[in-house]
């Protein structure tokens, strides 16, 4: 390949009539100023728009941040309310033996007579373990109706899972009651 000479270069140059340098000067200047596009502006543009993805990015972030922590306080209050349900260190006998002891005051406080009360079982499923009871009881109908409110609003998570009502004699007032109570534990 021939080296280009500057001398030569202005020899062309000035051998070419007005309008010939003109559409050449504007063809060096379109020339130049795609180079410059393509090897400073592109590449300074394109890394303008991936910072300006990230900031988006990063703003959604924290205002999704700022709203957790604005309810903040109001999460913590929430989680102290349940954090006795959670912190369960006991064994499962003693876990039952609560169970069964929580039972028989709420039955002393509803005045209703306990006939029988077992212990069912403990079953687990994923993180929660579940204690289960039956139980035979006697009283007036409300005395009963007191006993089951008091298992179903107790602070501990009591559930009655099953039911049965009679009364225990034809002319009689009282009534007879059998339960299936567990109790639900998140260790």
């Amino acid at each position: 390949m021939k080296k280009l000479n500057i001398k030569e270069l202005y020899a062309f140059i000035g051998r070419m009539s007005k309008r010939e340098k003109a559409v050449f000067y504007a063809a060096v200047i379109f020339v130049s100023v795609m180079i410059l596009d393509r090897i400073v502006i592109s590449p300074i543009t394109g890394k303008m728009r991936a910072l300006d993805n990230e900031i988006r990015q990063k703003e959604t972030s924290i205002k999704k941040n700022l709203h957790i922590l604005a309810q903040k306080d109001r999460i913590l209050m929430e989680g102290a309310k349940y954090a006795m349900f959670l912190n369960s260190s006991k064994s499962e006998e003693e876990e039952m033996t609560s169970l069964l002891k929580e039972i028989e005051n709420i039955a002393n406080k509803a005045s209703v007579y306990l006939i029988d009360m077992k212990p069912v079982g403990v079953k687990t499923s994923g993180l929660a373990q579940r204690y289960e009871i039956s139980l035979s009881c006697e009283g007036q109908m409300e005395q009963i109706v007191d006993f089951m409110y008091g298992i179903e609003s107790s602070r501990e998570l009591l559930v009655i899972s099953r039911y049965q009502v009679s009364p225990k004699s034809r002319e009689s007032s009282v009534a007879k009651a059998s339960l299936a109570i567990s109790k639900v534990v998140i260790p």
